[in-house]
């Protein structure tokens, strides 16, 4: 989404809400930020508007450039945002917060008074997308077998400019989010395909991880590696042009490429439903997966999802999805505010 809302309504932006809303909410990642507005705790997100990282130096200057687009559709009383939670695709350990794949940086403490919040929450990108995940209808996803469930552990997994991965519990306390780095873990090959695939790659990069692969800035790798074990000498390709060469079926090598993209998801998907015991169900997020369209539903995913040798049963009995709400993250960090204590 490029732009607001069709429908910017004045009423849901002009008048403060109960104590401590309206809320500003975003998820930022390494090529664009989206930024969001609650009027209220349960309402939804509206007033959506994605800003491209490399326009501001930082999320300060961006969420400015966004409160005052919302200020000026508004043509009543207009009160700013009072808390704000940030979905960032990063490691968030601290005060300072690096973005991994884009130069921004900032201080917490510091972006929360250079907005002038009473409350600033920083996550994950996808510890948010997993908070989501229990409030998803039927209308956000579509399912890849049984559909998920909303009780027990899910798992998420989201190739976009780099690779999320995150778990939601549910607990007598409600929904408790697992962030992780699961996209730098190790990437395994499943046959002798992959392995020669990841044997070239390891030609440049000593470690290859699920991310270095199974992502938009590695597809490009993919491709190449592709191309080298086929014995095929290509320019290197953009990722843009690899999948719509690739989902449309227009180019031989593309094509293999997204198939094989597909196959190390689903086997990397199975590892963390193991690792998490993700019984209710895997969603896969991101913005790259739903561009291959029905090519994604043909491929090996499910299968080599559920090849896992002694454990394909349990494999099998797991449900997976994929995620087509764009704006779950931001669903997910406006209740990571509504949940006290969190």
């Amino acid at each position: 989404m490029n732009a607001f809302n069709d429908a910017l309504e004045p009423s849901s932006i002009a008048s403060q809400g109960p104590a401590g809303t309206p809320w500003l909410v975003a998820d930022i990642g390494g090529t664009n930020a989206r930024f969001g507005w609650v009027a209220a705790p349960g309402a939804p997100v509206t007033q959506v508007r994605t800003l491209p990282v490399s326009a501001f130096s930082g999320p300060a200057d961006a969420a400015a450039a966004y409160v005052e687009q919302v200020r000026a559709a508004c043509d009543g009383t207009w009160s700013p945002p009072r808390r704000a939670a940030l979905a960032v695709a990063t490691a968030v350990l601290g005060d300072e917060v690096a973005m991994t794949n884009s130069p921004w940086r900032f201080s917490r403490a510091g972006l929360q008074q250079a907005l002038q919040l009473e409350q600033l929450r920083v996550l994950n990108d996808f510890e948010a997308l997993a908070l989501s995940l229990p409030r998803l209808a039927p209308s956000h996803y579509r399912a890849h077998g049984p559909a998920p469930l909303a009780r027990g552990t899910l798992a998420v997994i989201g190739p976009g400019t780099g690779l999320g991965v995150g778990g939601v519990m549910h607990t007598p306390a409600g929904w408790i989010a697992m962030p992780g780095e699961g996209g730098h873990a190790t990437l395994a090959p499943m046959d002798d395909f992959e392995s020669e695939l990841l044997r070239h790659v390891r030609g440049t990069h000593p470690h290859v991880s699920a991310e270095r692969l199974l992502s938009g800035i590695g597809l490009p790798v993919l491709h190449d590696a592709v191309a080298a074990v086929l014995g095929h000498n290509v320019p290197t390709l953009s990722a843009e042009a690899i999948v719509e060469q690739g989902a449309h079926g227009t180019d031989p090598l593309c094509r293999c490429t997204i198939d094989t993209f597909c196959a190390l998801l689903g086997g990397f998907a199975g590892n963390v439903a193991l690792t998490l015991g993700a019984r209710a169900g895997v969603y896969i997020g991101g913005g790259i997966v739903p561009r291959f369209g029905e090519r994604f539903f043909e491929s090996h995913f499910r299968e080599r999802f559920e090849a896992k040798g002694r454990f394909r049963g349990y494999l099998e009995g797991i449900p997976t999805a994929l995620i087509t709400d764009t704006l779950a993250a931001l669903t997910g960090a406006a209740h990571a505010l509504e949940q006290p204590g969190y």
